[in-house]
């Protein structure tokens, strides 16, 4: 591939594909968030419209909503979204719909207690959630936040069916012109394994730093380093103890 393609089409769809996670990214946090929050609603009516719209959003396809947006939306209201928005909008709002059931679970994890600690304080419902649900609900969220962020980056590939120049189209573009799918192709994959590793790292800090903010002691690690460490204690701790002729 020569360096002519990678300037003008591969590294400008690597920035597109990075617009479009961050911002499908922002739109589905907030959406997780409201509907999530409002599953645990003490009003049924609150609980019934955020799960409606839980199961609507989670049991349509992102890319004909994305399709649907974009082609039938406009003769329904009259005006238009730009491929980018309408793509932002399907990928926020649906996977804003499986954060929802994150958030919904997290918050009913907390224990009873601290609902009832809060109540004898006499607090409002905002502010139990507010100051004793959510800071403990988030650190239990992050996680399967960071798998639904990785599966939302690896989702943004459906753009290119709107003809957004992302990773992937810059790739078809890229093939079309050089004929050769192995090299293009295997690049794509190790751009997008970097990104998704990028991303995961990033949210293990968010992860630490939330359970840090709340008292609890991040989980030490257990990377190769370190049990490397570990097992050269280990020897060194039984060599010691042969050289003393065993432990009396």
């Amino acid at each position: 591939m020569t360096a002519g393609l990678w300037e003008h089409w591969v590294l400008p769809g690597i920035w597109i594909t990075i617009q479009l996670t961050l911002y499908s990214a922002a739109l589905a946090t907030a959406v997780a968030f409201t509907v999530g929050i409002a599953r645990t609603h003490h009003l049924r009516v609150v609980r019934f419209f955020a799960g409606f719209y839980t199961e609507i959003f989670r049991g349509t396809s992102a890319l004909v909503l994305m399709f649907w947006i974009f082609f039938v939306l406009p003769q329904l209201a009259g005006w238009a979204l730009v491929p980018m928005w309408a793509a932002v909008l399907a990928l926020g709002l649906s996977y804003g719909a499986y954060g929802a059931e994150v958030v919904r679970g997290a918050l009913n994890a907390v224990a009873p207690a601290q609902r009832e600690a809060g109540v004898a304080l006499s607090f409002t419902p905002w502010q139990r959630m507010r100051l004793i649900l959510l800071p403990q609900a988030v650190p239990e969220m992050i996680p399967p936040f960071s798998n639904l962020l990785i599966e939302l980056l690896k989702g943004t590939a459906l753009v290119s069916l709107l003809g957004i120049g992302d990773v992937s189209f810059a790739a078809y573009l890229v093939r079309l012109a050089t004929t050769e799918s192995a090299e293009i192709y295997t690049i794509t994959l190790v751009i997008y394994f970097v990104l998704a590793f990028l991303l995961t790292r990033g949210m293990r800090i968010l992860e630490r730093r939330a359970k840090a903010g709340i008292g609890q002691r991040p989980e030490p690690g257990v990377g190769f380093m370190r049990r490397l460490s570990l097992r050269q204690s280990t020897d060194e701790l039984t060599s010691t103890v042969k050289q003393n002729g065993g432990v009396s």
